[in-house]
């Protein structure tokens, strides 16, 4: 299990990183984000699990629990 604190400028920013972290693992992912009065930006948490790697299917269809090879990794 992995804590990921996420901070950044917007809430679109946080909550698109947050997508890519649960295209490729199991997340427990948070709907919303949080500020710090009078601090820029926006804050979130989310926590994955890394043994459970997802396996795309084609069609975006995926299952938990087989070695994923992600869209955005370079192979060679």
């Amino acid at each position: 299990m992995v804590v990921v604190d996420v901070a950044a400028a917007d809430d679109a920013t946080t909550l698109a990183f947050q997508q890519l972290l649960a295209d490729r693992w199991a997340t427990a992912s948070s709907e919303y984000t949080t500020r710090d009065a009078g601090e820029p930006g926006v804050r979130l948490r989310c926590y994955l699990d890394l043994r459970q790697q997802l396996t795309y299917h084609g069609c975006g269809e995926m299952s938990r629990g087989e070695r994923c090879e992600h869209p955005f990794t370079s192979v060679g």
